[in-house]
């Protein structure tokens, strides 16, 4: 069983592949929560071992609500992956956040319906802080990264994750607008909440396709052109992506590696048996010793 990966990649539309990536090996972790959306492509990335993960798997045959996210991230917690970079396609509600931007989101606000985005429950019972929901000593790795390959990254703002898959409509899109949202998109929240229950540092690196539907000018934008900004946005995430992995790993001072320590409100000895099995590989550090 191939573990202590630290590293972890998930690509999201038009980044189903990592470039560089060599001495591959494809492996499909058991999880309690089922099967993750594709298996785990395991390989060398500036000399670095990484486990990447496409998100919508390779054919793109999974729609944002039936993402198994339980499963993506325990898969990479089973790993040993303790730093996630998640690359996903996004649309801007700002003028300011153009087509190809690259930007670092710090906030989410959740407008899902359907999804479940804990590990907990059948008898734990744990409240993780999420005040600040991305990491933000790898958002600063990765900052100085684009810089290093000159790519420029805006810092900041907030992604609302929204049911999908339909985009949002006119009413909606201007009432996020009213909101100071800032980027819209599908899938990101949940892989973060989960991540930090995993004590996982995670940072979105979002990809701006094209304006959402307030824009006046969203109608002349035609599916191939948001295509085309994906595919050179991907180009540019890969090289962001890369020189980040090139500095790791480092040494985590952030809050991500201990948000289980003050989480769990249920005494463990007294949790039921089954249920705690189940998140051993979450658990681990936390259970009572014989």
């Amino acid at each position: 069983m191939v573990n202590d990966i630290r590293i972890g990649i998930i690509g999201g539309s038009g980044l189903y592949q990592m470039q560089g990536l060599t001495e591959i090996e494809e492996v499909e972790v058991e999880t309690p929560f089922g099967r993750a959306s594709d298996t785990y492509r395991i390989g060398t990335l500036e000399g670095s071992r990484v486990a990447f993960l496409a998100r919508h798997n390779r054919h793109h045959v999974i729609s944002p609500s039936e993402l198994n996210f339980r499963a993506n991230i325990y898969g990479f917690k089973k790993l040993g992956v303790e730093w996630i970079l998640s690359a996903s396609a996004v649309g801007s509600l700002r003028k300011k956040l153009r087509p190809l931007d690259i930007v670092l989101p710090d906030q989410f606000f959740d407008r899902t319906k359907t999804r479940i985005s804990t590990f907990f429950g059948n008898g734990i019972v744990a409240h993780v802080s999420f005040a600040d929901p991305i990491c933000g000593q790898l958002a600063d790795l990765i900052q100085q990264s684009g810089e290093a390959v000159s790519v420029h990254i805006k810092r900041g703002g907030t992604y609302v994750c929204m049911e999908g898959p339909q985009f949002s409509t006119k009413a909606e899109s201007q009432t996020y607008r009213s909101w100071d949202m800032d980027l819209i998109g599908m899938t990101n929240l949940q892989e973060a909440k989960l991540a930090r229950e995993a004590e996982i540092c995670y940072t979105t690196i979002a990809l701006v396709t094209d304006y959402d539907c307030w824009h006046p000018d969203h109608d002349a934008v035609t599916v191939s052109e948001v295509i085309e900004n994906l595919k050179k946005n991907s180009e540019n995430a890969q090289k962001i992506i890369r020189a980040t992995v090139a500095r790791l790993p480092m040494d985590r001072t952030c809050k991500c590696r201990d948000a289980l320590q003050h989480a769990i409100m249920t005494d463990l000895k007294k949790a039921p048996a089954e249920t705690v099995k189940k998140l051993d590989v979450i658990l681990k550090k936390y259970l009572p010793t014989a």
